[in-house]
C-alpha cells in the first residue's frame, strides 16, 4: 500500500468511525436526560461524517488519474476494495467503542450545559484535562452486554435491513461513481456527479425511515415505556446493521459502477 492509498483509507476509516460513534450520543442523551442537546451533538457528528465523505472525491479522482497516467488502471479495483474494507474495519472498531463514546458524550453534554460554547468544548478535548477524561472513560464492552444482544432488539428486521442498504449505498456512492468514470472515460465527469443522486437517495431513506424510529424510541425511554438497556441494544443493533452495510457495499461496488457508467451515456 503506497502513501496516497494509505491516506485515503485512513480518511475513509475516520469518516465511518465518527458516523458510528454518533449513535452513542443518543445513549448519552437518555442517560443525562438532555435529549435536545444530544440530538444536536448527534447531528453535528453526522454532518461532519457526511460532509467529510464528499472530500474523498478529489483524493479518489487523483488516484484514478495517477493510475491512468502510469498505466495501472487495472489495479484500481483492488484499491477501491481496500478503501471499502477500511470502512468496515472502522465501523467494527466504532461498535466496540460505543460504551466509551456514550460516557464521553455524557460528559461533553454536561460541559456544554455549563459553558454553552462548542469551541470551548472542542478545545477542551485536546487539552490535558480532556485527554485524561478520555482515558478515564475508556471501557470495553462487557460480556453481559454482548450476551444481551440476543434479547429483544427494539426495532424490526425491516428497519435493520433498510439501514444496512442505505449505509451500503452511502459507503459505495462516491467510489462507484468515480470507478464508473474509469469504465466510461468519455463521460467521466458525468459519472462522478451521479454520486450525489445515490447518496441523496440513501440519505432520504435514513432520515425518513431510520431516524424517526430512534426518535420515537428515545421519547419512549424518557416516558418510561422503554428501558434504557433495551434502547442501548437497539443502538448497537443499528450500528451492526451499518457494519453489514459496509459489507454489502463490497457486493454493490462493481454492479453500481457499471450501472452508473451506463446511465452516464443517457443523462
Amino acid at each position: 500500500m503506497d502513501r496516497q492509498l494509505l491516506i485515503i483509507c485512513l480518511l475513509t476509516a475516520g469518516i465511518n468511525l465518527i458516523g458510528t460513534l454518533a449513535y452513542a450520543a443518543r445513549i448519552a442523551g437518555v442517560r443525562t436526560r438532555r435529549i435536545a442537546m444530544s440530538f444536536a451533538l448527534f447531528n453535528i457528528l453526522v454532518l461532519v461524517s457526511r460532509t467529510s465523505n464528499s472530500f474523498l472525491g478529489p483524493f479518489l479522482a487523483k488516484r484514478i488519474e495517477t493510475r491512468l497516467t502510469n498505466g495501472g488502471g487495472d489495479a484500481l479495483l483492488y484499491d477501491f476494495r481496500m478503501i471499502l474494507g477500511s470502512a468496515t474495519i472502522a465501523v467494527a472498531i466504532g461498535i466496540m467503542l460505543v460504551p466509551t463514546g456514550q460516557r464521553l458524550f455524557a460528559r461533553a453534554i454536561g460541559y456544554f450545559q455549563v459553558h454553552r460554547s462548542t469551541a470551548k468544548m472542542v478545545l477542551r478535548t485536546a487539552s490535558p484535562t480532556g485527554l485524561r477524561t478520555v482515558r478515564e472513560a475508556a471501557t470495553p464492552p462487557r460480556l453481559a452486554q454482548i450476551k444481551a444482544l440476543a434479547q429483544q432488539r427494539g426495532v424490526g428486521w425491516g428497519v435493520l435491513v433498510a439501514n444496512a442498504l442505505a449505509q451500503g449505498l452511502i459507503t459505495v456512492g462516491v467510489v462507484a461513481s468515480l470507478y464508473a468514470g474509469y469504465l466510461n472515460p468519455e463521460f467521466r465527469v458525468t459519472a462522478s456527479q451521479l454520486s450525489a443522486v445515490i447518496n441523496g437517495f440513501a440519505t432520504i431513506l435514513l432520515f425518513a425511515l431510520i431516524d424517526p424510529q430512534l426518535s420515537v424510541m428515545t421519547d419512549d425511554v424518557i416516558e418510561g415505556r422503554v428501558s434504557e438497556p433495551l434502547f442501548r441494544r437497539t443502538i448497537v443493533w443499528i450500528s451492526i446493521s451499518r457494519l453489514v452495510g459496509t459489507l454489502i457495499a463490497q457486493l454493490f461496488f462493481v454492479p453500481a459502477a457499471q450501472f452508473i457508467a451506463w446511465v452516464a451515456n443517457y443523462v
